[in-house]
């Protein structure tokens, strides 16, 4: 889920520069009502210096349709590089795996069979038959969420926030439990109770590399397919230079003295290095990176009913453990057939 970029306002990211600061031990005092006066140290004053020493700023909020130049040290604008820097400071190093647990309103009950089978069709519909083998058991459904920064390096640079839901284990994408989790209830005193999935770093990154590069891919390609025409551009006014350039090379050679012909030929070999040379040069600079930045990672957990399903799929019959998830009205296993 892409989330929606907030328009610049000054006042508001004065506020927000405001609270911030002090939140990380800085004394601010507003002097005008687009200006902050700052004095940090610590952690705070890493926003100018990396050692953190005494730092007194005053900062100025420019308005949204200011055209004089930018001052990237003492001046607020949008896209501004003091903004970046400052939501990282507030990010927790090493990230932490928060969890939650959400709540279970009476409405999110097991539906009736009839209405399990038709769920589970709308989701297989290659699906045959369809048979509840066991009696439902209330269980617990993990999902993994993150807030990712996405940074897409190219010729025009551009970023992105996304909240991304994957359910546990397969890392299927839940697009529901993302657009719903800030309105959704939480309860609390249960996670210490519940038996919690292990997730090392390696394999949430793995579930999340996989989701970013769905969720991006169109964005990418587009970005791609420009950068090729350019790139394309490039590289044939290079190989035009060049091969004029030797032509006119291989003329003078015939008409001078053989003798000549060895200085020539270095000469060439020189022009071919260096038109090897400045094609690879484009092409890294035509190169398209996307360099993501978890800024929240979080698991949560949900009632469930853990279902045993026996079904016909092309001709082949299985029977499954699988989960169902009243939220979402939607099935989970970890074993597909489809």
């Amino acid at each position: 889920m892409k989330l929606t970029r907030l328009d610049y306002d000054p006042a508001s990211a004065l506020v927000f520069y405001e609270e911030s600061l002090s939140a990380l031990g800085s004394v601010c005092e507003r002097t005008w009502h687009d200006r902050l006066e700052v004095l940090a140290e610590g952690m705070a004053a890493k926003l100018w210096n990396e050692d953190g020493l005494l730092h007194s700023q005053e900062l100025s909020f420019a308005a949204p349709d200011a055209v004089s130049g930018r001052d990237p040290a003492g001046e607020v604008f949008p896209g501004c590089p003091l903004t970046f820097r400052l939501a990282e400071l507030h990010r927790p190093s090493p990230l932490v795996l928060e969890k939650i647990v959400l709540r279970d309103p009476a409405h999110q009950r097991l539906p009736d069979r009839a209405t399990l089978e038709k769920l589970w069709r709308s989701q297989y519909p290659a699906t045959r038959q369809f048979g509840v083998g066991s009696e439902p058991k209330p269980s617990f459904h993990f999902s993994l969420v993150a807030v990712v920064r996405c940074d897409i390096q190219a010729i025009d640079q551009r970023w992105s926030l996304h909240r991304i839901a994957i359910a546990l284990p397969d890392g299927e994408t839940d697009d529901g439990l993302a657009e719903q989790l800030l309105v959704l209830e939480i309860e609390s005193g249960l996670a210490s109770e519940i038996s919690w999935p292990s997730l090392g770093p390696l394999q949430y990154w793995l579930l999340l590399a996989k989701s970013i590069e769905a969720e991006l891919g169109p964005e990418i390609e587009a970005i791609r397919a420009r950068q090729t025409q350019y790139l394309q551009r490039e590289i044939q006014r290079i190989d035009d230079y060049f091969s004029e350039y030797e032509c006119e090379l291989a003329r003078r050679v015939s008409r001078r003295d053989r003798a000549n012909k060895a200085r020539t030929d270095q000469r060439l070999a020189a022009a071919r290095a260096e038109h090897a040379r400045r094609r690879s040069d484009q092409a890294a600079r035509h190169e398209v990176r996307l360099v993501p930045y978890v800024d929240v990672l979080l698991l949560v957990s949900e009632p469930a009913w853990e279902i045993t399903v026996n079904h016909e799929e092309q001709r082949v019959f299985r029977s499954i453990s699988a989960t169902f998830v009243p939220r979402a009205r939607k099935w989970f296993h970890a074993a597909k057939s489809h």
